[in-house]
């Protein structure tokens, strides 16, 4: 925003940057939803099923890495695309205690209807910033999070589930 009197920016307050936090909040919203609406599944199991279509084979943990989540909730991510028969997941030949997940053609054909990007348009924002840029914001927002005395195990949380 522009003050019209004088020409210059207007000075940075607290509503200001609100405003911009809501801005970020709804474009990830509205990217969410859009392909919520598409599909009738939730963006984070869209992320999680490119993920199985990308690596097949693919077991819980690099689900969990990959979208840098706990395992529990990749867990209860793949239950569900299990249950909507998009994915197999089968006992590891090597070792019985872990699963390989594969993607079936009904999974297939849902990516190519739900378009992307598939891990949101946050992710690719940030990944698209300078280095330098990206740093400052990490300390900003940990700043931040100090103030707000947030509750830090939220960060596992993926952003299609808030």
């Amino acid at each position: 925003m522009t003050s019209e009197k004088a020409g210059k920016p207007d000075p940075v307050t607290p509503a200001k940057v609100l405003r911009r936090f809501r801005v970020v909040f709804n474009a990830v919203r509205t990217h969410f939803r859009q392909i919520e609406k598409r599909v009738g599944l939730g963006g984070a199991q869209v992320w999680a099923l490119s993920l199985i279509r990308s690596n097949p084979g693919i077991g819980m943990g690099g689900i969990a890495a990959n979208m840098d989540i706990h395992q529990s909730t990749a867990s209860n991510l793949i239950k569900t695309l299990v249950l909507k028969e998009l994915i197999t997941m089968e006992k590891s030949a090597e070792d019985r205690r872990s699963v390989e997940l594969r993607i079936l053609p009904a999974g297939r054909k849902l990516l190519t209807k739900a378009g992307g990007p598939f891990e949101g348009v946050l992710p690719v924002a940030l990944g698209n910033l300078h280095e330098k840029t990206l740093k400052r914001l990490d300390c900003d927002l940990g700043e931040l999070i100090a103030l707000l005395q947030a509750d830090e195990a939220a960060e596992e949380t993926p952003l299609a589930e808030i």
